[in-house]
């Protein structure tokens, strides 16, 4: 475990990036076994990478910090009596999750928050579970936990979540909830990057953690299996943006943790452009392959394009949406 304040790239973002730019580099055209073996590759790499990756803990405000590393990124309220952590990324990053958390100071978790059911985000539910935990996540998270999940964009099927790691508690809108000298409200996004969406604002500190609606720097991706869209997302975004200032400490669930409005502000405007982009090509009836010779996503490509989901697979969820 280390503690840092940098933007220095970490292990697991630095080979993910060296993961996907073969196929963002070629320029070639991707045959449909080709596409699957990309989604698929995401997936496993993810799993694979969690066992040995570094985390990082990034300090924010008070006794609220940020876990970098494994999974979706991790809120961490390191109280007196009890922490609080908000999603729990992957199980086998448990030692070394752990380890960050005793750092912190010696206080059990007693309460763990699921921004959405995906696996980078409840994989360690049942440990963090077994170790005293309760879970909180949107009623839509439980119900995907509950059963076997198939994502289509990422050609790939999850079993039912184990008893330990289901949600004990749900709610349907709105959740307002102390942790010691910190207020949390929860609120539901509608269908977004899933159909269980959560943001979570600790209001004193004026931090938001978005969960994966938000994507720092990278293109996002969008599981249409479970209810997500683009423009659902957007949307999403939007009700970010109207919660936070310009002092607001932003959260994405991917990329780099600690953001900003501005950061957010940018990434909204992106995905407006390339879904307006992507929907006037198909308007004009163009098929995929002709969008994706179009490069819709170019202006964007240096800045967005350069993590796992690359611009053909970014282009592709946008125009299932559109």
């Amino acid at each position: 475990m280390s503690l840092s304040h940098a933007k220095a790239p970490t292990r697991r973002t630095f080979c993910l990036c060296c993961m996907a730019a073969p196929f963002a580099a070629t320029g070639a055209w991707l045959t449909p076994s080709e596409v699957f073996a990309q989604a698929r590759a995401i997936v496993l790499f993810i799993k694979a990478d969690a066992k040995s990756a570094d985390i990082i803990v990034h300090p924010l405000r008070g006794n609220i910090f940020v876990l970098e590393g494994s999974g979706g990124n991790i809120a961490a309220v390191a109280g007196k009596e009890s922490k609080l952590l908000v999603d729990a990324g992957i199980g086998v990053s448990r030692p070394r999750i752990f380890a960050a958390l005793q750092a912190l100071g010696q206080a059990p978790v007693k309460r763990l928050i699921n921004t959405h059911w995906h696996f980078d985000h409840t994989d360690g539910n049942e440990w963090i579970h077994s170790i005293g935990a309760e879970i909180l996540a949107h009623e839509n998270t439980l119900k995907r936990l509950s059963t076997a999940q198939r994502v289509e964009g990422w050609v790939s099927d999850f079993p039912q979540a184990p008893s330990g790691a289901m949600p004990t508690e749900v709610f349907a809108d709105e959740k307002i909830l102390k942790h010691e000298d910190n207020t949390l409200a929860l609120k539901y996004y509608g269908p977004a990057h899933t159909d269980g969406d959560i943001s979570v604002l600790f209001t004193e500190a004026d931090i938001l953690h978005t969960g994966d609606i938000y994507w720092n720097g990278i293109y996002p991706f969008i599981d249409y299996s479970t209810g997500g869209s683009i423009n659902g997302t957007i949307k999403a975004a939007e009700a970010s943006l109207a919660m936070i200032t310009d002092k607001t400490i932003v959260i994405p669930g991917h990329g780099h943790p600690v953001s900003n409005k501005s950061e957010l502000q940018a990434y909204r405007d992106m995905l407006v452009t390339i879904r307006d982009n992507v929907a006037g090509l198909k308007e004009q009836g163009r098929s995929l392959d002709e969008i994706l010779a179009a490069q819709p996503t170019a202006a964007y490509d240096d800045k967005w394009g350069n993590f796992v989901i690359d611009p053909k697979f970014f282009t592709r969820l946008v125009y299932e949406g559109v």
